[in-house]
């Protein structure tokens, strides 16, 4: 697979709305502006999802803007008693009012109605996370407050278009091993986070899709021998042939991948079977190992015109990477969480 590494500043589209230089990055080189893209407001999407844990329970937290529909959504993750929560708010139309940043690092977002109040900061090297929502989970209020370290490092970023539209384009930098610290509370119950054991992943995306589309998306980040380590994985959404989204991310170094499968079990019918254990195999071999789900947090809305079919699986995975100068790391049960999205909108 061919891997164009793009290492030169740049507006992401040129005059025709089209990427001005397809591939991958280690760093968000290409520079989003709205008014740059030949599409409706309400064919624009942009979204920022952070995901934070430690190895037993975790949280997520998502502002969306989908044109037509806004999505501000909130979930909360028990690896021990294989248990989850999510409660969405749906707004309609907001065709760029959430006014998501144009920058990773400008990523200052607010949403606040009766039911919840979603805010994310940048603060100096640190994001901060608040959320405030009623009626969360058993008539229960969640509150959350939480903050993830950004050191200077490096990150997977990659701007593809699709081939049958080239006006549409997939945007995205995926921000590994952050380190977390902060509380989550339900009721009476709280879960706190704590930096030495705690981290997060921010999932920055902008972009223009085309109607149907599958996404493959695996996430983690946690430690290998005490030094920080993930990965992040995807395929089957745009036109990779410039590059992979798939990397290593060691001691804040980004280690190339090629193709990445996931190799989720079927039944006799062809049904997939989510909950039992899968392989995750790279096609040059430097990431290999089995991953044993805990619980699969799917959701599905079919009105025909529109569907979304999700399965996000959190487990763990246990198995081999190579980095670049060939060190080889065994990962034994790191978290992580593996996703396969049907969308038509």
């Amino acid at each position: 697979m061919k891997q164009h590494e793009v290492t030169t500043r740049q507006p992401l589209l040129d005059d025709r709305g089209q990427i001005s230089e397809p591939g991958w990055a280690r760093t968000p080189v290409w520079k989003y502006d709205r008014s740059r893209i030949r599409a409706p407001k309400h064919r624009i999407k942009e979204w920022d999802y952070y995901l934070v844990n430690n190895d037993h329970f975790g949280a997520a937290f998502t502002i969306s803007d989908m044109g037509y529909i806004g999505l501000l959504s909130v979930s909360l993750l028990d690896f021990d008693k294989a248990e989850h929560h999510t409660e969405t708010v749906l707004v309609p139309m907001p065709m760029g009012r959430f006014h998501l940043g144009c920058h990773s690092d400008q990523g200052n977002a607010e949403f606040q109605n009766e039911r919840i109040h979603l805010k994310y900061s940048v603060v100096f090297d640190r994001r901060k996370i608040q959320c405030h929502f009623k009626n969360f989970k058993d008539g229960k209020n969640l509150d959350v407050e939480i903050w993830l370290l950004q050191k200077p490092s490096e990150s997977m970023c990659i701007a593809t278009p699709w081939k049958e539209k080239p006006t549409a384009f997939y945007y995205n930098q995926k921000i590994n091993c952050l380190p977390a610290s902060g509380c989550i509370r339900l009721g009476n119950d709280q879960w706190r986070f704590y930096p030495e054991e705690a981290m997060g992943v921010l999932d920055w995306g902008r972009g223009v899709w085309t109607y149907d589309n599958v996404w493959y998306w695996g996430t983690a980040s946690g430690w290998v021998d005490g030094v920080p380590f993930g990965f992040n994985l995807g395929y089957g959404f745009s036109d990779r042939s410039s590059a992979s989204e798939n990397v290593l991310i060691y001691d804040g170094k980004v280690h190339k991948l090629d193709g990445v499968t996931f190799c989720i079990p079927e039944d006799f019918n062809g049904n997939r079977l989510y909950t039992e254990p899968w392989q995750i195999l790279s096609s040059d071999e430097r990431l290999e190992g089995d991953f044993i789900p805990i619980f699969d947090r799917s959701a599905k809305m079919d009105y025909k015109l529109i569907l979304t079919d999700q399965h996000q699986v959190f487990g763990r995975f246990t198995g081999r990477a190579v980095l670049d100068d060939g060190t080889e790391l065994d990962i034994k049960d790191l978290i992580c969480g593996v996703e396969v999205v049907h969308n038509k909108y």
